[in-house]
């Protein structure tokens, strides 16, 4: 029997999220473990005009072509990826990995191969997205391994899900309307402002914002979502910031980042583990030590870090950073085939200033919105 909030999630993700229209050419992402919620998505898509195609990743797969493949296979993108890239008006991605550490013991350099060879795909995606001609989302699916990362049974993790994504199971829809309303009252607040003062424990960071606008991140890139972000002045970061959280990218955790700034650059980067790792990717290529985000968590529905980023980035009282590419849509100018997301907590006597103004202590705004 398929649970009813698969359902209610695959309709938020098509009518809302991506809001399919007749017509539209719809690519939904997934692997052979998100069947039922992949056979959700399609249906809701045909229901709404659009033209679905299933792109369907067994697992597994990545791990044989960094274990055989060598470096022009890694470095190959398969020209149906392009297609979509190109010309296709929607995309659904549902995060389902059954084993998230699959890549923990692959060599890094060939991860960066790999990354440095889709840059284009990267940028075909953030031009055309912040021209409005393609729209996306990222969902979690539930699975056993994500379930054993967050600490929790996968019945308490599927709960966890559902929850973050429809607080009002009622209304979904409405849920995020009114988010995005409120989120609006933020960036308009946010409109003009020059610079960003972070500080935290090991953390004292400032970023110029001048002429850049924030984003209100509303449940349509990302389900579920929560917060606000913008591309920082690529050459303005001057300061040092310690990530509480462990840094998490394809499969590697790193933990106890610490990274120093000068003139925009992370000039030093080190980690209490996999230090290697953070700083091989750090050198992808010219924009990967630069900043292409800073943004603000504001879902207070979510509080516990579960080594997944697309909950993790909007626990409420969180701010976090990424480095390498930045979203046109914002202002940034940054380019690089990476995107790395790195969360902060704030609550324990953080707080956020912006040109001198008090917005945020211990992860609460103190400004009304």
């Amino acid at each position: 029997m398929t649970d009813q909030r698969m359902e209610k999630l695959a309709n938020l993700l098509v009518n809302y999220s991506v809001a399919v229209k007749p017509g539209e050419k719809v690519v939904i992402q997934g692997t052979t473990a998100s069947e039922p919620m992949l056979r959700a998505l399609y249906s809701h898509v045909i229901q709404a005009g659009g033209n679905p195609f299933l792109l369907v990743d067994v697992p597994g797969a990545n791990t044989l072509l960094f274990k055989y493949g060598n470096n022009d296979q890694l470095q190959h993108v398969p020209e149906p990826f392009k297609l979509i890239y190109d010309t296709y008006d929607c995309r659904i991605v549902l995060l389902s990995d059954l084993n998230t550490k699959e890549l923990s013991n692959v060599d890094p350099a060939k991860m960066v191969l790999r990354s440095q060879a889709r840059r284009g795909l990267m940028q075909t995606m953030m031009r055309r997205t912040a021209a409005g001609e393609f729209r996306w989302v990222v969902a979690p699916y539930p699975t056993p391994g994500y379930a054993q990362d967050a600490d929790m049974s996968l019945a308490d993790y599927e709960d966890f899900v559902y929850h973050a994504c429809m607080p009002d199971l009622n209304d979904p829809i409405g849920y995020w309307q009114k988010i995005d309303a409120w989120q609006g009252k933020i960036v308009k607040w946010l409109a003009g402002k020059k610079t960003i003062h972070v500080k935290g424990k090991e953390t004292d960071l400032r970023l110029s914002i001048e002429g850049r606008k924030f984003e209100n991140c509303n449940g349509k890139l990302n389900m579920p979502d929560g917060e606000v972000f913008t591309g920082p002045v690529e050459n303005s970061a001057e300061g040092h910031v310690y990530f509480s959280y462990p840094a998490i990218y394809n499969g590697r955790e790193v933990t106890g980042v610490r990274l120093t700034f000068e003139k925009g650059k992370c000039v030093k980067a080190t980690a209490e583990k996999n230090q290697d790792f953070l700083n091989q990717t750090l050198d992808t290529d010219a924009g990967a030590r630069y900043l292409g985000e800073f943004a603000i968590g504001t879902n207070e529905g979510i509080q516990k870090f579960t080594r997944e980023i697309l909950f993790d980035e909007k626990i409420g009282g969180s701010f976090h950073m990424a480095l390498g590419a930045g979203y046109p849509e914002t202002g940034s100018k940054n380019e690089s085939a990476i995107h790395w997301d790195m969360v902060c907590d704030l609550r324990d006597g953080g707080e956020i200033r912006v040109d001198d103004t008090l917005l945020y202590k211990n992860g609460k705004f103190v400004i009304k919105f």
